[in-house]
């Protein structure tokens, strides 16, 4: 596969210059390592819509990014920049565009910096959580790392697609946590943002914007340049750590319940990420292996939830008063000084003893750092820091029915309410029983961030491109659905890209105009990722 309107002979005499800058053992061309630049979880696997790359180049540093740029500008071949290529569930590997050189930064693996008394790391694109927490680790420094589920990722690769953690709130939005970047732009120049433009800078990642506008976010789920160096702020490591759990038991009961713990959050009482659920159906709180682990709801909960139309909500509310249970619950979760954690749960129980018949349950109590019994014995790694792998297995064991070979989110954003929650529920679940997809009446979204929710489903991905098909349909209507009622993703797998960008229209677009002139000034040729979240360079924009 060649890019689009490039020859043969243009090609190759790329790619002989690629191996002139990186070497020949890093630059992939045969069909065997090129194939493993696919999107493993691709919705589109051996259909026309699939995105492949036509070959792969892997720098090992700012320079050998730089000179690929410029021989890629030469010869107008298109570029895609991915970090380590994990990006699992939201199009992994593959490009945006199909005949795209997938730019393979994964040798860029330095730790440039961890600063204990600041409380900030400098890293290369090619770090992954485990690598930047081992470093933490054999160094014994007193910090955290805020980690998604999946902890093989790369810090700057999750960042730089919006991605969330689940620690204390100034940590948990990856892309918000970081401060100063390194970018190669697509002239082969390289920028420093923030404090970085100055040179010798002494506080490059302790203060974000700099002087003049503050640029970085242009870069994020962008195209318009390639992040080679990022700094982020790290978590403290805290005295001690607090878990409660709330149960109210009647439907209307969650509007107060979000109401007050999100007041809560924005007052800095409540520090940890929220995790509301359903108490009935299974254990509040963060790790979907421990809710794959719990026993199967009683019979008598099974048949409620399965009738036609859904459970009548008085019946739903009966069952949590007998099984004493909440009908909805949250999980809180505090960070700090001991004495401070135990006023802040007081307070937080006090706020919420307005909701009648409000119960509370202490969680765990730990103190830090932990030992390393305490740490095998944690489901919940990710809270404190820990990166892991065990979301991969919680997955697998709720997947029942037709074998999946992976999945891919939908992920929109809705207003931190009940109201919002009770009626995106409804919204959802019509649509899924329209598609065969049945969602429970007592799904409730995440707090990854602060002020809004997220709802996350997940689409399974099979090897059978009928049952693929009609997944795309859903996806593609939850999509437009959900902009109906001004609901937007907030991140997409690259095959639905176009679509999301589609339905944010305001004023004829006129955000995608801005990006796209953007996208004209620094990058004339459109070789940097082109279409990566809509964005397309001018001759790409008809076709």
């Amino acid at each position: 596969m060649l890019p689009p309107g490039v020859s043969k002979a243009e090609f190759d005499a790329a790619i002989a210059e690629f191996k002139k800058i990186v070497g020949n053992e890093w630059v992939f061309t045969s069909a065997e390592d090129v194939a493993l630049y696919r999107d493993a979880y691709s919705q589109v696997w051996n259909e026309p819509e699939e995105r492949l790359a036509s070959a792969a180049v892997a720098p090992a540093s700012t320079e050998e990014v730089q000179a690929v740029v410029k021989t890629a500008n030469k010869y107008k071949i298109p570029i895609y920049a991915i970090s380590t290529g994990r990006n699992l569930g939201y199009g992994g590997a593959a490009p945006a565009m199909s005949g795209s050189v997938v730019l393979d930064l994964k040798r860029m693996n330095k730790i440039i910096e961890v600063n204990e008394r600041h409380a900030y790391a400098l890293v290369e694109p090619g770090v992954s959580y485990f690598d930047l927490y081992r470093y933490i680790q054999e160094h014994k420094l007193k910090v955290w790392i805020d980690c998604p589920d999946p902890g093989w990722g790369s810090v700057i690769g999750n960042a730089m697609d919006r991605g969330g953690g689940v620690t204390q709130a100034a940590f948990r939005n990856h892309f918000e946590a970081h401060c100063g970047m390194e970018v190669v732009l697509a002239n082969g120049e390289v920028m420093r943002t923030g404090m970085g433009a100055l040179p010798n800078s002494k506080t490059w990642q302790q203060f974000k914007t700099g002087f003049g506008p503050y640029v970085d976010g242009i870069f994020s789920q962008g195209n318009f340049g390639i992040v080679t160096k990022m700094g982020f702020w790290l978590m403290p490591q805290p005295e001690a750590y607090l878990g409660g759990y709330v149960h109210v038991f009647k439907h209307e009961d969650l509007i107060p319940l979000i109401d007050i713990t999100t007041r809560l959050e924005n007052q800095l009482v409540i520090n940890g990420m929220l995790h509301f659920g359903s108490p009935i159906l299974g254990p509040l709180g963060p790790g979907q292996v421990a809710l794959a682990d719990a026993p199967p709801p009683p019979a008598e909960l099974t048949a409620l939830l399965a009738k036609p139309g859904g459970p009548p909500m008085p019946d739903l509310e009966a069952y949590a008063q007998k099984a004493g249970k909440g009908l909805w619950g949250v999980m809180v979760q505090f960070y700090g000084p001991q004495k401070v954690i135990e006023a802040q749960w007081e307070h937080t129980k006090q706020m919420l003893s307005a909701i009648p018949g409000v119960k509370f349950e202490d969680g765990k109590r730990l103190t830090f750092p932990l030992t390393t019994q305490k740490i095998d014995q944690t489901v919940d790694k990710a809270s404190f820091g820990i990166p892991s792998l065990s979301i991969f297995a919680g997955v697998a064991r709720q997947i029942t029915g037709t074998p999946w070979t992976g999945h891919v989110g939908f992920s929109p954003i809705i207003p931190r309410t009940g109201e919002a929650v009770f009626e995106a529920q409804k919204v959802f679940a019509d649509i899924s029983r329209e598609y065969g997809m049945p969602v429970s009446p007592l799904v409730v979204p995440f707090t990854y961030w602060q002020r809004s929710f997220v709802f996350l489903f997940l689409f399974p991905v099979t090897h059978d491109i009928e049952a693929n098909k009609k997944n795309r349909e859903a996806f593609r209507k939850l999509v437009k659905v959900s902009a109906e009622h001004g609901w937007g993703e907030y991140r997409t797998p690259v095959i639905y890209q176009d679509d999301v960008q589609d339905v944010y229209s305001f004023n004829n677009h006129a955000l995608r105009r801005f990006h796209e002139t953007i996208k004209d000034a620094v990058d004339p040729n459109g070789i940097l990722s082109p279409g990566r979240y809509g964005i397309w360079p001018k001759h790409l924009r008809k076709a």
